[in-house]
């Protein structure tokens, strides 16, 4: 009997479902218009509740349903209805649809600060029940959203000790974090990203060196080096010892953008290469973006390096510092006002002019720079800090050559929050580059200097969890004095003269987004729009045809054109303008936790040019901007790479192509004078540039040992055809070797922690020989024999290499307070390797013959220096 009364339901049920209707609904039909619809054409009634108003408009699409079931109805319906329908027996139920209200995720932030209250930059912030975290940025802060519950964190950073910590998530919060440095190490501040790959993030060509990596690479003297680390990084050279600058991936050391704590300096040496301007002591770590670089970065068409200053110790007073073979150092930090206001003040100075003294050496060398920064919280949200630096180095030469030169930068920021996602940060500075000679035999001082004044203004806004803005203004006045000449006594066959100053004003815009599209695909891109004006006070010459070179067909040779005219323009009057749209992009793509592919593209201007006819830059070269004779250089860079952890980040990979070329590099004709040279658009022409290359690097990241090694190949060429087709330009017009060519570029770093008092490292490092032009022949003139020289750079030097050991030695490890001190010892070029730092040509006396000589600068360099805090 049940089966039977059930059976019959079922019929029932199915014989009323069955019942089709002809239904049109849209937005203006109410709930008890519909009602209608529906009973006129079937039996089913509708029951609601007291919430339910039948003379709401309930629907949301308009459509005709033509001979349909109720139950195909209903079901419909329920998709895009505002209330619910259900169906039991003849009747149809009406309620409240009921929405589920998206899962609130919790928004975790703070900061992470080491022992001596420094927020420490590129912390790795690790939540160990979901497997992933953050970084933090460059104030040391972190955000992380995340569901409610427990969870326990790992922050970790090489050199301080981790720290864990459970913590309990219910609602957004606040946690600081603080972490204490290993007992073995001393340097001062030990600040470092995780040397691991971030295969998800999109920045790629870029690499991250902290103090505590950078004090381990052995350098002549054995003093830590900043500058001189980045040469033991893949697509970085430069032109060997004794040699200013660095070159990036066949870029020559003018298109570098260099930077401290956001102020733009002109020079990165001291001692014409010898030392670096960047003190250890006060470095907190460095970024080198070779390529991908973002869009609130402009000005330079190779690279961005990026020096950050720690700051003051919030409540304590310390000092360290370090007495070398030929410079010492000291630094000292605390509190303007506790938990408020901070300082720290380094300096150095070098001293080996009294060794030379000692031996009756008539020449003299030294250099002396002081950095300082102050930073003072005016409150939760807003900060307030000046970074400043200033370095000279004095050079004389038997009192017939003097010189001085160096750098002066200060630079204001006040960085305020305005809300959990919204940080902007206000700056203004100030740089200036002097180069003072006097050949005092010769009766005559040479002065030329570059000032910039300049102003910016960034914004970093968290839109979501998955998308950030950086935008952003800045801009800058430039102030150049291509030099003054001046007698130095009564006798002098020299003149005063003042070389046309010249001036400019480069301004921008930028903005970049950060895209994660799904946990695999991330994207950055962004779009910078850069205008630069050449302005007056100024005259500026005109030629026949526009030409300022001229081809003398009869010797085949270029000359200084004659100028038929002038022009003068006054003071603030626009001499010439360049804009240019400079878009960037870049994408990574991860296959799983470990293995990513990226790839970037970027265009940058550049509307500064350095003067040097030389294979590498000097203190005297001189900067020059854009306009009616030198346009600014144009990069394209394309890029791609692949990136691997493994074993549990171990070990780590980077392999990247990458592909570069330039519009508007200037070149010079042969036998260019630059020095104190007016008309500078006489001696130049304009030309182009490529590079190409492969980087690999495999590092080793946790153990006892740990080190990298990496590899370059690349090509790096110049061409500067002919204006017209009887010209030759330079090397028949024809691509040739750049000065910053380096076919060939090997670096392997060792670190190997013995026990804590000993550790030892190694740095050996192998790159092919500066490209040069040599003597390929000769012949006589009015008894004199002349050299003949073969096309620009057809010829090499021969190939440098060279190994550096270092030991580092430290007497009471665990000693946590009062005097704490460390002896570093040294040895540059263990094996005596004669590296040649150039090759010169010239007739013995004796024999008449044509001579080719080898220049050496270092043989082996003992280092040791003595390193303290308290």
């Amino acid at each position: 009997m049940k089966h039977i009364i059930s059976a019959c339901f079922f019929l029932f049920s199915w014989g009323v479902f069955s019942q089709n209707v002809t239904i049109t609904v849209d937005k203006s039909v109410t709930l008890k218009e519909f009602f209608k619809q529906i009973e006129s054409q079937s039996d089913f009634k509708f029951a609601h509740t007291d919430q339910i108003n039948t003379n709401q408009k309930y629907f949301t699409e308009t459509k005709t349903y033509k001979n349909i079931s109720v139950k195909e109805l209903v079901n419909e319906l329920n998709k895009s209805a505002a209330v619910q329908f259900s169906i039991v027996g003849n009747n149809i139920f009406v309620k409240q649809k009921v929405t589920k209200a998206p899962k609130k995720k919790n928004k975790l932030s703070g900061q992470v600060f080491d022992e001596n209250k420094q927020p420490v930059i590129g912390a790795n912030i690790f939540i160990k029940e979901l497997s992933t975290g953050a970084t933090t940025d460059a104030d040391g802060k972190f955000s992380i959203s995340l569901d409610k519950g427990n969870y326990t964190v790992l922050i970790s950073y090489l050199g301080l000790k981790n720290n864990e910590k459970q913590i309990v998530v219910s609602d957004d919060s606040r946690i600081n974090f603080y972490m204490d440095s290993d007992s073995h190490e001393l340097e001062q501040v030990v600040v470092t990203t995780n040397k691991a790959v971030d295969v998800k993030n999109t920045q790629m060509s870029v690499n991250k060196l902290s103090m505590a990596e950078i004090k381990r690479i052995p350098v002549a003297m054995g003093e830590a080096d900043p500058l001189k680390s980045i040469l033991t990084l893949p697509g970085v050279t430069n032109a060997g010892e004794l040699s200013s600058g660095f070159n990036v991936r066949g870029g020559a050391a003018d298109q570098n953008l260099i930077l401290v704590d956001g102020g733009p300096v002109y020079a990165d040496s001291h001692m014409f290469g010898f030392f670096s301007i960047f003190n250890p002591d006060i470095v907190s770590g460095l970024d080198l973006y070779k390529g991908g670089i973002p869009s609130k970065y402009g000005g330079r068409v190779s690279s961005v390096l990026d020096i950050t200053q720690q700051s003051g110790d919030f409540e304590k007073y310390k000092v360290n510092g370090g007495i070398g073979l030929i410079s010492s150092r000291l630094l000292v930090q605390g509190p303007i006002q506790k938990e408020k206001g901070s300082f720290i003040i380094a300096g150095r100075a070098s001293y080996a002019h009294l060794f030379m003294k000692l031996a009756d050496s008539k020449n003299s060398v030294m250099f002396y720079d002081l950095n300082a920064k102050f930073n003072y919280r005016l409150g939760a949200n807003n900060t307030l800090s000046f970074s400043g630096y200033f370095g000279n180095d004095l050079f004389d030469l038997n009192n017939f050559f003097n010189s001085t030169y160096g750098n002066t930068m200060g630079i204001l920021s006040w960085k305020h929050k305005f809300s959990e996602n919204l940080n902007t940060n206000l700056s203004v500075y100030f740089s200036d580059y002097k180069f003072n000679l006097d050949l005092d035999r010769e009766g005559f001082k040479w002065n030329n200097n570059i000032q910039t004044y300049g102003l910016k203004y960034g914004w970093s806004q968290n839109v979501s969890e998955k998308l950030k803005l950086n935008y952003g203004i800045d801009g800058q006045y430039y102030d150049f004095n291509p030099g003054t000449v001046k007698p130095t006594n009564t006798t002098s066959q020299f003149n005063y003269k003042q070389l046309d100053k010249k001036y400019a004003f480069e301004s921008s815009v930028y903005l970049d987004f950060e895209h994660q599209i799904t946990e695999k695909l991330n994207l950055r891109y962004g779009l910078r729009y850069s205008m630069f004006y050449r302005l007056g006070g100024e005259e500026i010459n005109t030629y026949e045809d526009g030409k300022a070179v001229v081809f003398n067909p009869l010797y085949k040779i270029y000359e200084e054109g004659t100028p038929t005219g002038s022009i003068t323009y006054k003071k603030g009057a626009t001499i010439s303008k360049f804009d240019n749209f400079e878009p960037r992009a870049a994408v990574s793509y991860a296959f799983n936790e470990t293995t990513s592919v990226k790839a970037s593209y970027n265009r940058m201007a550049q509307y500064i040019h350095m003067l040097s006819n030389t294979q590498f830059p000097l203190p005297t070269t001189i900067w020059t901007p854009s306009g009616p004779f030198t346009k600014p250089q144009l990069l394209d860079q394309y890029a791609v790479g692949y990136f691997k952890n493994f074993k549990d980040n171990e070990y780590s990979f980077e392999g990247e192509l990458f592909y570069k070329k330039i519009k508007n590099r200037i070149d010079y004709i042969d036998g260019a004078d630059i020095l104190a040279n007016n008309n500078i658009e006489q001696v130049i022409l304009n030309g182009k540039a490529r590079s190409y290359g492969m980087e690999l690097m495999l590092r080793k990241n946790t153990g006892a040992f740990t080190g990298w090694v990496s590899y370059t190949l690349s090509r790096a060429e110049q061409k500067t055809p002919g204006r017209t087709p009887e010209e030759p330009g330079v090397a028949n017009g024809k691509w040739y070797l750049s000065g910053y060519d380096k076919l060939h570029n090997l670096s392997i770093v060792g670190n190997y922690e013995y026990s804590k008092k000993w550790s030892f490292n190694a740095n050996f490092s192998l790159q092919s020989g500066q490209p040069v032009t040599y003597a390929n022949g000769y012949y006589e003139f009015g008894g004199i024999n002349v050299p003949n020289f073969s096309l620009r750079n057809e010829n090499r030097l021969p190939l440098f290499h060279h190994l550096d050991l270092a030991a580092t030695y430290t007497p009471k490890p665990d000693k946590k307070k009062g005097w704490q001190s460390y002896w570093v010892f040294s040895l540059y070029n263990v094996y005596n390797r004669k590296n040649a730092a150039a090759m010169t040509f010239a007739t013995n006396e004796d024999t008449g013959m044509n001579e080719t000589k080898r220049l050496s600068i270092f043989g082996v360099v003992p280092g040791v220096s003595y390193n303290f805090k308290f």
